[in-house]
């Protein structure tokens, strides 16, 4: 298992996509530390970025990876091997090439031009953010064998985590506005990982006024400590369930 995890994870790294991906991340965060006027800012400034690329490129790079690469897992099927080795496997290599292209490209500059506290928080939650999506895109090529399906179904499900979903929360509060909707809001805000991981950092740096109404609402409601705790725990779902969904999928499927 660690030598075919070890054969995708160099494979991966050497892809042209995950070093444009690298070098990418490296110019914005370079160019947000840098330019920006105050380190709260430039971190911010990040943090929507890291929010919004990271996603998109865990789950288009893996779905195309694993419908490209189901030529390489029938072979490996033929071999003595367990087919959760194998699934094991190629999450390690993709998921493990993503997360050094992020830590490399994101993480130096945080270190070096932010507080310790604050780029530790931002690296952790792009790791996770990085491994939730790889997660649910490996659930994803599960769920449709059809390579374009597969594909546009990932890209809908980025357009809804970052774009769709606090619009929609905010339309049912107008819309149900004399009602006490505050518990159910709550239930609907722990089901986006994206929103979960801002809550970690906005609510790491104290910056109220620019955490939006999803940092704002799980403050109030849940406060700072129980806050952060449930969305650790929220965000580790997010990673492994997916994962063991698209597993159990994989043992049984047919290829």
């Amino acid at each position: 298992m660690k030598t075919i995890a070890k054969t995708i994870f160099l494979d991966n790294i050497k892809s042209k996509i995950v070093l444009i991906y690298f070098l990418m991340l490296a110019l914005l965060s370079w160019t947000a530390l840098l330019l920006e006027s105050s380190e709260s800012k430039g971190t911010l400034t990040l943090l929507n970025i890291v929010l919004f690329i990271i996603p998109l490129m865990s789950l288009l790079y893996t779905t195309i990876y694993l419908y490209n690469a189901r030529g390489f897992i029938v072979l490996l099927l033929t071999q003595p091997l367990r087919r959760s080795q194998i699934w094991h496997s190629l999450y390690a290599g993709v998921g493990g090439s993503l997360l050094l292209a992020f830590v490399l490209g994101c993480g130096v500059p945080l270190l070096l031009y932010t507080d310790p506290g604050s780029a530790a928080i931002l690296i952790l939650m792009g790791s996770c953010t990085t491994l939730i999506f790889v997660s649910i895109a490996f659930l994803t090529t599960t769920l449709f064998p059809d390579k374009t399906r597969g594909i546009g179904g990932a890209l809908l499900l980025w357009l809804l985590f970052t774009m769709l979903w606090d619009s929609m929360l905010l339309y049912l509060l107008m819309v149900f506005a004399e009602w006490p909707v505050e518990t159910p809001i709550m239930g609907l805000l722990m089901l986006n990982p994206i929103d979960l991981a801002r809550f970690q950092v906005v609510l790491k740096m104290n910056v109220s006024a620019m955490m939006g109404y999803s940092g704002a609402a799980f403050k109030q409601f849940l406060g700072a400590s129980g806050g952060i705790a449930l969305s650790a725990l929220l965000l580790l779902a997010w990673i492994v369930t997916p994962y063991v969904m698209s597993l159990s999928r994989f043992r049984s499927k047919d290829l």
